[in-house]
């Protein structure tokens, strides 16, 4: 997959981006037939191309990580089918993505009548314009090339889509400069599935099609057969269909209508990653990184984990609409923000290079404010609230893989690795780290504090120097969790204390 081969969703795409190899020098219907090519239908094409890359062991949805051993085996085996496809699954679980790599098992050039409206086979030419043609022209008829990238069609349904731009419509401006009356074909402008034809037609958000528009494509997916006010154009459509519904629209917004689904070969059930390293993968490949950000801002590995965390968290949090999912999108945008954040910090001190820290997975809480679904009890808390409390799970899930665990109920008299560090903060007057720190002010602060260092030395001991102050950030954020320490937000920082040290020493 080519991560900077992006399309204007951000969904990188293999085919539509390749380069071009020369269309063949063939350039009329007797040179096709003296060449011995022949013509096969899309869903044997797709089959035999799809046969050829099993065999050689090449991947056929390259980029698509987390899917080797559920979704991509079932979609191979719907393809090996000939069947059209229903992939049905939450938000940002790669449904589209998967559609538009079907390209990538096209032929690379597909002869066509030249001329024709839809993609009109020179062998069996279907529309009134080419079967004309080569009935008058022959072994003459003129052929023209089209690219595997050009034959990829894409709907999103939406209320508002109607038989005409899916099917076709009467043209009355054609009809009158054509001078021809409404009972002439001729007249027929045609929609997006006829214009499709020998293509893949892909319907994004199938429930949201109004159920009299799905009623029109039964005969399309099985006879062929088209009606257009009042035409009935007998049109075997030689066509691929994929489809992508979430599963909550059968119930909220629309449904797939029973007899649409019956004629629907196969559906096939999304997830989102199931662990951290595929989520990474993703995020990695789908960041829209420039350069000089690649460059200049470094990410330790505990950083990267704890961000997809946060999705993870989301995933199961009492606040958040389970139904609704928590899109891979969400950690793309927070790794986005999070190299931001620490780079605007860096252009402010001056700096040519700096590492995330802790502190600056504050910057995430838009992308993740703008992506989630709460329920009631989210609503509640606000949005902002439940970011922060989810980047906080996500501290606590993330600390017992570099420190040693804290139970809930621990006997007094026994003693914890962390009682040096926790006194350090009883007998002081905390730690203040702000936003805007230099990268030497920051190593400095966090060197002051003594225990902090051993217990590093103690548990995290080959740590680089990245790796190194970002856990012992995060060991301050976990004692925090487990309510060892108090944290405090100030305007441009945040304060580590004693949970009760001030209290007490009040007393």
């Amino acid at each position: 997959m080519r991560p900077t081969a992006k399309n204007a969703c951000g969904d990188n795409i293999y085919a539509m981006n390749e380069r071009h190899s020369e269309p063949p020098k063939i350039k009329t219907l007797g040179e096709l037939i003296a060449s011995g090519y022949t013509p096969r239908p899309i869903r044997d094409e797709i089959r035999e191309n799809l046969i050829a890359r099993i065999q050689a062991n090449q991947p056929a949805f390259e980029g698509v990580w987390g899917y080797e051993n559920t979704v991509i085996p079932q979609l191979e085996q719907a393809l090996l089918s000939r069947h059209h496809i229903n992939l049905l699954g939450l938000r940002g679980q790669a449904k589209t993505r998967m559609a538009r790599l079907m390209v990538g098992l096209l032929d690379e050039w597909m002869p066509e009548v030249e001329g024709s409206e839809i993609h009109d086979d020179p062998f069996r030419p279907l529309s009134r314009f080419a079967r004309e043609t080569v009935a008058e022209l022959g072994d003459k008829t003129p052929v023209a090339w089209v690219h595997r990238s050009e034959r990829f069609y894409e709907k999103l349904a939406t209320p508002d889509v109607t038989v005409a731009d899916l099917i076709g419509d009467v043209d009355p401006i054609k009809a009158a400069n054509l001078k021809l009356s409404y009972a002439d074909d001729r007249v027929i402008h045609f929609g997006m599935i006829p214009r499709a034809n020998r293509c893949i037609f892909c319907i994004n958000e199938l429930p949201d099609l109004q159920s009299r528009i799905q009623v029109a494509l039964f005969n399309i997916l099985e006879e062929g057969d088209v009606q257009i006010r009042g035409f009935k154009v007998r049109l075997p459509l030689d066509l691929q269909f994929v489809f992508t519904a979430n599963p909550e629209d059968y119930t909220n917004r629309g449904s797939i209508v029973t007899p649409l689904k019956d004629r629907i070969g196969s559906q096939i059930l999304t997830h989102y990653p199931e662990d951290i390293a595929t989520a990474r993968r993703i995020t990695e490949q789908e960041a829209g990184l420039t350069e000089s950000q690649a460059r200049g801002i470094h990410l330790a590995d505990p950083a990267r984990d704890l961000l997809e965390q946060i999705s993870f968290e989301a995933r199961e949090s009492d606040f958040v609409d389970r139904k609704s999912g928590v899109s891979a999108r969400t950690s793309i945008t927070a790794l986005e923000n999070l190299v931001s954040t620490a780079e605007r910090r860096m252009l402010r001190n001056g700096e040519s290079e700096t590492w995330v820290r802790l502190g600056d997975f504050m910057g995430v809480i838009p992308a993740v404010t703008g992506k989630i679904e709460l329920v009631y009890e989210g609503e509640q808390e606000g949005a902002d609230a439940v970011a922060q409390h989810l980047i906080e799970e996500a501290v606590k899930s993330s600390f017992t893989e570099y420190f040693p665990e804290i139970r809930k109920l621990e006997h007094k008299d026994v003693p914890s690795p962390y009682d040096d560090l926790v006194h350090w903060f009883f007998e002081g007057e905390g730690l203040e780290l702000h936003d805007d720190l230099s990268d030497s002010a920051y190593r400095d602060l966090l060197d002051s504090v003594a225990p902090l260092g051993k217990l590093m030395d103690a548990h995290q001991p080959e740590a680089d120097s990245q790796t190194r102050y970002f856990l012992m950030e995060l060991l301050l954020w976990g004692l925090v969790a487990h309510e060892k320490l108090s944290k405090r937000r100030f305007s441009d920082g945040y304060q580590f204390k004693d949970l009760y040290g001030n209290y007490i020493r009040g007393l």
